[in-house]
């Protein structure tokens, strides 16, 4: 490290979740804290961000007011506490859909048996709630969930697939994901997520046929083949049976950085320190991380991503305009220990890369050593 300058950065703290161990807003304290520690003098501006999975709801309240919480269906037998948001000024509903049926509401591990049992039926109930309290647009975050039904529970708890579109008529209706799978086939929200939510070779067939046999009722209530649509594998087909009751898919982390006020905070920093769970070549695609890298690129601001797991090799991010990758799980010696320990491991992270950057100048890339992940434990493809 060549020192730092006389007077500090203007540097923006915009993490994604880390996962189940940390929200974004937990992630991004964490960072700043172990930032702050080696570099006293920077200016930071904390703005945890999402793509539509866990934590949406968690950002969104830390800008537009207070959560809102109720007791729904989790996604098996026991109910769980779920929280929303309402913007009364704006009539504007936001769920996330983890909340409800997040795969970390499983008791345990997925099996095969909670990948064939979980459902979607504490979704309805948020929505419902929604109506209840007036909102004439609700935004359904989807990602992080356990269930591969379709969203049908969903649907059966609004009162049936009739029902629900005479139910939010008239409502706005908008899926925010980042996910562009269809609902079935090898891309599928069965073959592509099922393994993830507990589902071996056999399970994913048979949610594969469960989903074929509910897209034949989803494109028949929409009067198109919704299933085909990017998005409609999101959430375990949760996107499906949104774009059925009318719903239009947007960007969760472009709704996030909205509502977030993202390009502003963009454009005023002069380092920006992004992070998730794990980067690999999905986050340059819609993800978090690419999002600010996109920003960031025609104002030359260097981007650095504090991560779980690193998969990405050198190239691979110099391509997407990040200068610098940093492994979480590599700096604590273990995958389960970043999980365990994850705040005290982030905010050491964050203090190890800030005691190593050198910048020539405001503004400037990140400089002296050739490679940021060098002695930082980046995980090389």
């Amino acid at each position: 490290m060549t020192g730092a300058p006389e007077t500090g950065l203007r540097v923006l703290v915009a993490p994604d979740c880390f996962g189940d161990s940390l929200t974004a807003v937990e992630a991004a304290q964490a960072i700043a804290v172990g930032w702050q520690q080696a570099r006293p003098g920077d200016d930071l501006t904390l703005a945890p961000q999402s793509d539509g999975g866990p934590g949406f709801v968690g950002v969104l309240a830390s800008r537009l007011g207070e959560l809102h919480h109720l007791r729904v269906p989790g996604p098996l037998q026991d109910e769980v506490d779920a929280e929303w948001v309402y913007e009364p000024a704006s009539g504007t509903a936001y769920i996330e859909c983890a909340q409800a049926c997040g795969l970390a509401l499983l008791d345990g591990p997925p099996t095969v048996d909670t990948a064939l049992a979980a459902h979607t039926r504490g979704v309805g109930r948020l929505v419902e709630a929604a109506l209840a309290a007036g909102a004439t647009r609700i935004v359904v975050g989807l990602g992080g969930s356990g269930s591969t039904d379709g969203g049908r529970g969903m649907v059966e708890e609004l009162g049936g697939l009739d029902a629900a579109r005479e139910r939010l008529a008239g409502v706005e209706l908008i899926a925010a994901s980042d996910v562009e799978h269809p609902l079935l086939g090898t891309m599928g929200a069965a073959h592509v997520f099922g393994p993830q939510k507990g589902a071996d070779a056999r399970t994913v067939g048979v949610l594969e046929d469960r989903l074929a046999a509910w897209a034949d009722e989803l494109d028949r209530v929409a009067g198109r083949p919704v299933r085909a649509e990017p998005g409609a594998g999101a959430a375990g087909g949760l996107g499906a049976a949104l774009l059925a009751l009318g719903a239009r898919r947007e960007s969760g982390a472009a709704i996030i950085a909205e509502h977030t006020h993202l390009g502003a905070d963009v454009a005023a920093a002069e380092l920006i320190l992004t992070g998730e769970g794990r980067f690999d070549d999905q986050s340059l695609h819609g993800k978090v991380v690419s999002a600010l890298a996109n920003g960031a690129r025609e104002r030359r601001t260097p981007v650095l991503v504090l991560a779980g797991q690193v998969t990405l090799a050198d190239t691979a991010l110099r391509s997407a305009g990040i200068a610098g990758a940093f492994s979480l799980s590599d700096f604590a010696g273990s995958v389960q220990k970043a999980i365990d320990d994850a705040a005290n491991q982030l905010a050491g992270l964050a203090y190890r890369a800030a005691s190593e950057l050198a910048v020539s100048e405001p503004g400037g890339a990140p400089g002296g050593d050739p490679d940021p992940g060098r002695g930082t434990g980046k995980t090389r493809e």
